[in-house]
Formats: C-alpha cells, sequence, structure tokens
C-alpha cells in the first residue's frame, strides 16, 4: 500500500511538469523597453530625446535642459504622460508694451447770449486740444505677432472746449438801473449801466471761476478769481478798473483764493484775502487759516501784511475755512467758522478772537463743511447769521437740523433769534438804509428760507423779506408750488430804482437775473439766456 502511494505521487509530479514545459512553450518571450523616444520641437528645430517609458512632458523638458518662460507654453500639458513616438512642442511667446501718444482734439461750442447785440458772435474760451498717453501690448508666438491689443489709457491733459458765444434778440424791455450791476456769464464778466440793456464785457478769458466776484464800494473796480492754467493751482487773484474803456487788469499774484477776498469797504486799493493749499483728496485744498492785507500801488500789487490768527479760530474740521465780514465803514472785521461767529481783533496785525455766538458744528458725514452766512447791518450795529440750534429729535447736537436766523446785537443785546427753521444755507442780505415816511431810518432783511428745512443741505429755497428786528415777514418769490431758488447770497441795489421808487433785490434764478421788488413780491425777469451764474451790484 504504501509503494502504491509513492507511485502515484511521482507520476503525478511528471505530468505537471510536462504540463509546464508544454505551456511555456505556446508564448512568445516579452521585454519591457530600457527607454522610449520622443520627438521634442523648440527654438526653431526637432530633436529626438531619450526618457524612460511613463515619463511626462516636463520629463522630457528636463532631460533635454529646455526652460519655459512665464509666458511659454508646450503642447501637450507638462502634466502628460507620454508614449513611444509623441510629439512635444515648445511654443516661445514674448509681449512687448509700445507707448504712444494721441491728440484729443477740443470742441467747438455756440452759446446763446443776450448781452451780445443779436447777430454778433465773441470767442468767449479759446479752444485747446488735450492729449491721451496709450499703452499697446504686442504680443509674439514664436517670433511671429500674433495680437496688438490697447493695453491702458491715461488723459494727460483734458481738452479745452472752444467757446463761442453769440448774440441773440434781447427779451425783455430794458429798466433804469442806478449804480453798477456786474455778472458772470460763460466764464466773463459783464457790466450793466444806465439801464439793463445797455451791456459790456469787462473781463474776457472765459476762466472766471467765480469763487470770487465783489465790486469795490464805488462800483469802479471789481475782484475775481480765474482759473489757473499751472500745475498744483487752483486760481489766481484778479482786480480790474471797469470804470475805464478798456478796462484795466491787474494780477495780484495771488494763488488759490477760494472762501474769501474782498476790498477794504471804501478803498479801492486795499484788499483782504485768505487761502487754502491745493490736495488730491477731497474737496482738493486744505485751509491754510490765514488774512492777509494787499495794498494795490500804482497798478501793481505792492506791500503785503499777514495778520496773526489763532488756533481757536480753525474749528473742529481744520482742512475747511474760515470767512471773514468787513463792517460797512471798514473798521472791525468779523469771522464765520464751523462753530462760532465773533469779531476779530487785528490791532497790531494780531488776529484775536471775540466770540459772539457758539453752536455746535454740523456732522455733514462728507468732505466739506459748514460755515453760516455772516453780514452786516448798514449801521454797523448788528451782525446777521445762521445759528446751528438744538433739535429735540437729534440724539446728538452736531446732528441737528435746525437752522434759526439770528440777529447779534453789538451794543448790549447779544444774540437774538429773529426767524426759526431757514435752513443752512439762508444768507441774510439787509438792505441799504432807507428813509421811512416817518423820517426815520431804517432797513429791512432779506433772507432765504429752505422749502423742506430738516432737509435743507439740498433743499430748494424761497425768498423772503422782514424788517430789521425780524417783524413783519412776508414771502416774496418764487410763488409756492413752483420751483423754488438755489442756495445764494442775494444783492439789494444801491439806491432807490427810478421805476419802482425803491430799493430792488437783485437774484438768479434758473439761470437768469431777476429783480424782485420787496414791497409787494413783483417780479422782473432781466435776462433770459440762463447762463447766469454769478453777480454783485454797487
Amino acid at each position: 500500500m504504501k509503494l502504491y502511494h509513492r507511485q502515484f505521487l511521482v507520476l503525478l509530479v511528471t505530468v505537471l511538469l510536462s504540463i509546464s514545459l508544454l505551456l511555456s512553450g505556446c508564448i512568445a518571450p516579452s521585454r519591457q523597453p530600457s527607454q522610449i523616444t520622443i520627438d521634442l520641437t523648440a527654438d526653431g528645430k526637432t530633436t529626438s530625446v531619450q526618457v524612460l517609458p511613463n515619463s511626462t512632458v516636463q520629463d522630457v523638458l528636463s532631460s533635454a535642459k529646455i526652460n519655459l518662460g512665464s509666458l511659454d507654453r508646450v503642447e501637450p500639458p507638462p502634466y502628460t504622460v507620454l508614449l513611444n513616438g509623441a510629439s512635444v512642442r515648445v511654443v516661445r511667446m514674448r509681449e512687448e508694451f509700445e507707448l504712444t501718444s494721441e491728440v484729443i482734439a477740443f470742441e467747438h461750442q455756440l452759446v446763446r447770449c443776450e448781452s451780445l447785440p443779436e447777430g454778433e458772435r465773441m470767442l468767449s474760451q479759446q479752444g485747446a486740444n488735450g492729449e491721451v498717453e496709450i499703452t499697446y501690448r504686442h504680443v509674439y508666438e514664436d517670433g511671429q505677432q500674433i495680437s496688438n491689443d490697447e493695453f491702458k489709457r491715461v488723459v494727460i491733459e483734458e481738452a479745452v472746449p472752444e467757446v463761442v458765444v453769440v448774440g441773440i434778440q434781447q427779451m425783455f424791455s430794458p429798466a433804469a438801473i442806478p449804480g453798477r450791476l456786474v455778472y458772470i456769464v460763460g466764464g466773463n464778466a459783464w457790466a450793466m449801466e444806465g439801464n439793463t440793456g445797455k451791456r459790456r464785457v469787462v473781463v474776457t478769458g472765459g476762466d472766471l471761476d467765480g469763487y470770487i466776484f465783489s465790486l469795490s464800494s464805488d462800483g469802479n473796480w471789481l475782484l475775481f478769481t480765474r482759473k489757473s492754467i499751472e500745475a498744483g493751482q487752483i486760481n489766481s487773484l484778479w482786480a480790474a478798473q471797469i470804470d475805464l474803456s478798456p478796462p484795466k487788469l491787474i494780477n495780484l499774484q495771488v494763488k488759490n483764493v477760494i472762501y474769501f477776498a474782498s476790498w477794504l469797504p471804501g478803498s479801492d486799493s486795499t484788499i483782504a484775502y485768505s487761502t487754502v493749499e491745493p490736495q488730491a483728496a477731497p474737496p482738493g485744498w486744505h485751509t491754510n487759516n490765514d488774512l492777509k492785507l494787499l495794498k494795490i500801488q500804482n497798478d501793481k500789487p505792492d506791500e503785503t501784511t499777514p495778520v496773526a490768527l489763532g488756533p481757536e479760530l480753525v474749528g473742529n474740521y481744520p482742512w475747511w475755512g474760515v470767512s471773514f465780514a468787513w463792517s460797512p465803514d471798514g473798521s472791525r472785521l468779523a469771522y464765520a467758522n464751523d462753530h462760532q461767529v465773533g469779531l476779530l481783533d487785528t490791532k497790531d496785525n494780531q488776529g484775536l478772537a471775540n466770540p459772539l455766538l457758539n453752536f455746535a458744528h454740523l456732522k455733514t458725514g462728507s468732505e466739506w463743511a459748514w460755515v453760516p452766512g455772516l453780514t452786516w447791518g448798514p449801521d454797523g450795529k448788528v451782525l446777521y447769521t445762521i445759528d446751528h440750534a438744538p433739535d429735540a429729535e437729534a440724539v446728538l447736537s452736531e446732528d441737528s437740523q435746525v437752522f434759526d436766523l439770528t440777529a447779534i446785537l453789538l451794543e448790549g443785546g447779544g444774540p437774538v433769534r429773529l426767524v426759526s427753521a431757514v435752513g443752512m444755507f439762508a444768507y441774510p442780505t439787509p438792505s441799504p438804509m432807507q428813509k421811512l415816511e416817518s423820517g426815520e431810518k431804517a432797513y429791512q432783511v432779506a433772507y432765504l428760507k429752505a422749502v423742506t428745512p430738516k432737509l435743507s443741505k439740498s433743499s430748494r429755497y424761497q425768498l423772503w423779506v422782514m424788517d430789521r428786528d425780524g417783524s413783519d415777514q412776508r414771502l416774496l418769490f418764487p410763488e409756492e408750488g413752483t420751483r423754488g431758488l438755489d442756495p445764494q447770497q442775494v444783492t439789494w441795489s444801491p439806491a432807490p430804482l427810478v421805476e419802482e421808487y425803491h430799493h430792488v433785490i437783485a437774484l438768479i434764478y434758473q439761470g437768469n437775473i431777476w429783480f424782485i421788488n420787496p414791497y409787494d413780491g413783483t417780479a422782473r425777469q432781466v435776462t433770459g439766456d440762463e447762463l447766469t451764474v454769478r453777480l454783485d451790484w454797487k
């Protein structure tokens, strides 16, 4: 039995060996290649590169010591696993930038104007081409340009439009007027003398910016600012003797005047002014907190005297400015900033502040600050201004939207509220002294009142008038339900009009000059071209 099992095992092993030999003879021998060949095209030539099986495109580039630039691309992508005989292409990319400049042609604008005779033309503003700098991006693929696109455009200088003023027929009958009324149309200064139909241009150039525009007491000299073309400057201050024909112009060599410049009352040779420093951030300037007196001698600026101002005048917004106002006789100077109204003692050129009215500054939440309008009564005994009053609805005093018209009595009386809730841009303006039928001398006060007092920053306004003590308050213009006025300082006629027998109020409504009768509210439209932006009357 044991012999039988041994013989069976021997036979089984023999059969298995035979089968194994038979199968091994039927299968062809196989061998994995040690390297594969890849065709690599780069830099204008094609070479064969030997790499290990399962290599990627990046392996091929490394083996051939081919480096890719930041813009180069390879086909197929670097992560692709290659088979024997595959092809790889390196595409060399580069870019070039070309800087060129082009002219921006100026536009031609035609402006209608009643101040010129019908059909007559006058160049109001000289046109000037601008310049734009353009950067082009050229892209090359293996030395061949494949694209040429505009990459960046920067305006180096804006084009200045050419403005030609053409006269049109006057739409309104002329009215006799006292003194000299000056106004800005199309960046030029014009004057009416004798009657509203007699008009002449007194300053040309089309560059008056309207920041400063005021007549001397006798109406013979005009103080104004014009836009500056010099880098880093906002404007320049000029004077013109407009009772001459042609007017005499004097460059006062003063730059960057925004808030204040005025003739000393009774003088046409002394000017007070303050300046700002231009800056890129809004609002475009930063106050210098200065005050200077300038004398004109022999038709040119002569002596400049600075007045030292104390830090208390700067206010809560040190980048904003202070406004000033001369008393009618020029002996005293009032000031207003964002939290205070007072008198400034300029003795020995030391600006010592004497506060008369304090109020909470207005938090505007923007790049501007609120400073109240400020004017003197014609007798020099009262200052009229706007008080930022408390508001029961406001959590903080600086959030109040209540503004009251206030008189500051300078001879023992202090501030007196005359009209409540007039709005922040009410600009009270007293009339010249007038003789009443009783023989008493008195005056009225014109002021603006916001249509929506709690939204006075954006509200339009209406013209009101009252007696100097706040009594007899009357709405004059425009009537209820019509479009209101833009905020502005209105102007009284320097003497009664012949046709009206009393003083009238001049203002700008929808770009036109209007005369308003303060007694019955009748209104006379004087111009109709809708171009007037500033006026003064002396």
